[in-house]
């Protein structure tokens, strides 16, 4: 409380000083509070502090504020600390983590101005102010088990790193409800790159993620079903790996899952199987014709790769890239994005209110009494799940 508090006061120095980056404010309310740039800038552009800051009900949680300067200054000690509050269930820790993830949004937003007005006041070509926004690359990997895809991701990190960019990897499986999905020992299989100081590499339930600061992020998901439909309903590209074969291979995958596929990628085409692999890419190649793509600007593209001889890596970025540059130019990629976050928000909900159904004592044990009778045939299941429905909303509205 007594650093919030001298963080307010910080804020009404900045407004009326406009002090610098580096100065240090001494409160009688607390110790010295040092000012990061990043501390600064945020304090001095937020819509979000300054609504804290004249809000006194809701105050930032001096918590976030250390995970936010942390996150800007691209330490990877406080994202993982940041990622383990945005997956937690604690109803305090969801609170802090929506104020976490407001600021960033806030920082970004404020980025995204600074830009446009920089880019009116030269009288150049007007970019529209979405565009302005500097937006991570979400990449969505799936496959069935075997296929290398954590060889890929070690191999096509490794690549892009080289290109100057910072990687993420998230490695999630949200078919997991008793875990919440995570995937342990993703360090151990990718040594390379979770050694280097670009690269950031965390096993990740579905509850949420953060990777800031990396401008790709790459979201390996197991096996094919259900769970990768999910993925690729949150990514900005899906991925689809497969074997270097055919026939019944190709016959076994889910319509739903080639259909969400912007790339397919055949990997291991190498010695022995490099034969099998051009004929799996002319049969994806042909299946995917018989499909309707799902944007406009682009057409699923099928190609082969080896992970483990580090051949066709550069040809998967190309396309990649050449994806990402459609998508942005048709505006498609914003418009992707908007209808993502509307669809997790309805999620969002699903879940929150699922979650105070089951933290509700009453209602817990009037759906206990309910689920016998219909287990019994004495009520339908329509019928219990409106009435539980009419019990909770009468109760807390």
């Amino acid at each position: 409380m007594n650093l919030q508090r001298s963080l307010n006061t910080c804020w009404h120095y900045i407004r009326a000083a406009n002090l610098l980056p580096g100065h240090h404010i001494t409160s009688r309310l607390s110790k010295e509070v040092f000012l990061t740039p990043q501390l600064v800038k945020y304090m001095s552009t937020s819509a979000t502090y300054r609504s804290q800051v004249e809000s006194p009900n809701e105050k930032i949680s001096p918590k976030v504020i250390s995970l936010y300067d942390g996150i800007s200054r691209r330490d990877r000690y406080y994202l993982a600390k940041a990622i383990t509050l945005v997956e937690s269930t604690r109803r305090d820790h969801k609170q802090q983590a929506q104020q976490l993830l407001s600021m960033i949004l806030d920082s970004q937003d404020q980025a995204a101005k600074l830009a446009s007005s920089a880019n009116d006041s030269d009288n150049k070509e007007k970019i529209p102010y979405q565009s302005q926004k500097k937006d991570t690359f979400r990449i969505g990997l799936s496959g069935p088990p075997g296929v290398g895809k954590s060889t890929f991701i070690e191999t096509f990190g490794m690549h892009i790193l080289t290109k100057g960019h910072r990687v993420a990897v998230l490695a999630v499986d949200p078919s997991s409800n008793r875990t919440g999905g995570s995937i342990l020992g993703d360090k151990t299989r990718m040594p390379q790159l979770s050694t280097q100081e670009n690269a950031y590499i965390r096993p990740s339930p579905n509850r949420g993620a953060l990777a800031a600061s990396y401008d790709v992020t790459l979201v390996e998901t197991v096996g094919v079903g259900q769970s990768e439909i999910m993925v690729a309903e949150m990514v900005d590209m899906f991925v689809l790996m497969v074997p270097p074969a055919g026939g019944d291979e190709l016959q076994g995958l889910k319509k739903g899952i080639v259909e969400n596929s912007d790339l397919v990628i055949v990997n291991k085409a190498d010695g022995e199987l490099a034969n099998s692999a051009r004929e799996a890419v002319t049969e994806y190649t042909s299946a995917l014709k018989y499909l309707h793509p799902k944007s406009p600007v682009w057409s699923p593209k099928v190609l082969r790769v080896s992970a483990k001889n580090n051949i066709g890596i550069d040809t998967a970025w190309n396309k990649m890239e050449k994806f990402y540059k459609a998508m942005k130019d048709s505006g498609e990629f914003e418009k992707k994005r908007g209808e993502q976050r509307k669809l997790w928000m309805w999620r969002q909900i699903t879940s929150e209110l699922l979650e105070r159904f089951k933290s509700d004592t009453y209602i817990r044990g009037l759906v206990k009494e309910l689920e016998h009778k219909v287990f019994l045939g004495e009520m339908t299941s329509g019928a219990a799940a409106d009435y539980v429905i009419d019990c909770f909303t009468n109760k807390h509205i």
